[in-house]
């Protein structure tokens, strides 16, 4: 009895689960249709890419970034460099669509040296998301907290697992891909940025 209690318990977890992922999807999926919600002011540009709603920002709507700073995964400190872009992704080990872009990340951090590439955690442990750097040879440092992420205010908020920022050479956000990043995708938006 305990048993079959315990399994229907899961099983409307699991739908629980499904419903709120589903409502979440379709709010991405209305903001990428050429409207901008609130937190996306200035945006101009909206689409999806592969599986991840891009949001990109003009030169003169771009909102700045937090200092990017504290704590790696590996335990040494980190602070962002200026003058230099950033690629900002934030994942977790659970996260399906972030195992699946890891390599892709990993690709495009050897390919562009001259942008900073950094991960954030968030609802995860430690130890999973060791064995996830590992798992995946990710040589691009990860901040252990998310801290970081209710700084951003009213610029462009990490809205779903993963999310990844495109950050110019400024410390402003000109892009955001909700959702999980493709090579060319990613590529033309550093491209973008690096041309600017």
């Amino acid at each position: 009895m305990r048993k079959r209690l315990l399994i229907m318990l899961s099983m409307l977890i699991a739908l629980l689960l499904l419903s709120l992922s589903f409502l979440d999807s379709s709010s991405d999926s209305s903001s990428s249709s050429g409207s901008p919600n609130g937190d996306e002011v200035g945006a101009v540009l909206s689409y999806i890419e592969g599986n991840g709603a891009v949001t990109k920002v003009p030169i003169g709507s771009r909102k700045a970034t937090p200092d990017l700073s504290g704590t790696l995964i590996d335990g040494s400190e980190y602070r962002m460099e200026v003058g230099k872009p950033i690629v900002l992704n934030v994942w977790a080990s659970w996260c399906s669509p972030c195992r699946a872009e890891a390599p892709t990340l990993q690709a495009l951090s050897e390919k562009y040296p001259q942008v900073q590439f950094l991960g954030v955690l968030t609802r995860d442990n430690l130890t999973a998301a060791r064995s996830f750097i590992d798992r995946f040879k990710l040589t691009f440092p990860s901040l252990r907290s998310d801290d970081v992420l209710l700084e951003f205010n009213d610029a462009m908020i990490a809205n779903a697992i993963p999310t990844t920022l495109v950050i110019d050479k400024d410390g402003l956000i000109a892009a955001r891909i909700g959702g999980e990043v493709t090579f060319t995708g990613l590529s033309g938006l550093i491209d973008e940025v690096l041309g600017e």
